[in-house]
């Protein structure tokens, strides 16, 4: 926990001085018990942004590759990732799907707070896309309250495609909870599907992002 508060504190104060973000709704955060946190995704440095601004620990799945990494920048990275507590998952596999949402109930189970993407991967268009239903199954079968987070214009940090890091302002909103019965995981898939609408439309009322009418296809593993 030290080697965490360590991390977030410098994290956060790098941001502060860098970025000046605007960040509201900090209040709208349980102080206690298990939390899903459910941002809109625009940039790789979204995951982060909400570990290091937030009030508690949020745990995030991050791509494998980076606690494998070679050289300076995979030691670097793989430090950075294992002390804010991210978690490694493979990507692409439905077996590697599936193992990672137990990984996350245990983490809710534990009454920690877990961070998930319901867009899956990072929009490119700036649009909010339809969310997919990993984070409606951890509510249901959970109860744990869902954070929704609208982010704005993290996507300017490091456009599409740059291998460079710019400062810029961003705004991080953070919703009031979301409250849904406790129905374990056995509830129905039209109940699973509502409850991911509900959080979409909660996101997309903190961003004003337009709303795309499907699914967002990563081009590349986020």
């Amino acid at each position: 926990m030290a080697l965490f508060d360590a991390t977030r504190a410098t994290t956060k104060a790098l941001i502060a001085g860098s970025c000046r973000p605007t960040v509201t709704g900090l209040e709208n955060f349980p102080a206690r018990g298990p939390v899903i946190v459910a941002p809109n995704h625009l940039s790789f440095f979204d995951s982060v942004i909400v570990q290091a601004l937030m009030p508690r620990k949020v745990a995030f799945f991050a791509k494998a590759e980076y606690f494998t990494s070679k050289g300076p920048k995979g030691v670097l990275w793989r430090w950075f990732f294992n002390s804010v507590g991210s978690i490694p998952v493979e990507r692409g596999e439905q077996a590697a799907s599936v193992a990672a949402l137990q990984t996350a109930l245990r983490i809710l189970e534990a009454g920690d707070c877990f961070g998930i993407y319901p867009e899956g991967t990072r929009s490119r268009d700036g649009q909010l896309y339809r969310g997919r239903t990993g984070v409606g199954w951890l509510a249901l079968t959970t109860g744990a309250p869902v954070v929704p987070v609208g982010l704005i214009g993290t996507e300017q940090l490091q456009p599409a495609d740059a291998m460079t890091i710019k400062p810029r302002h961003f705004t991080m909103h953070v919703g009031e909870p979301i409250y849904f019965d406790k129905l374990g995981p056995d509830h129905s898939l039209p109940a699973r599907r509502a409850a991911t609408d509900r959080i979409m439309d909660s996101i997309a009322g903190l961003t004003g992002q337009p709303r795309a009418g499907g699914y967002n296809q990563s081009k590349s593993v986020d």
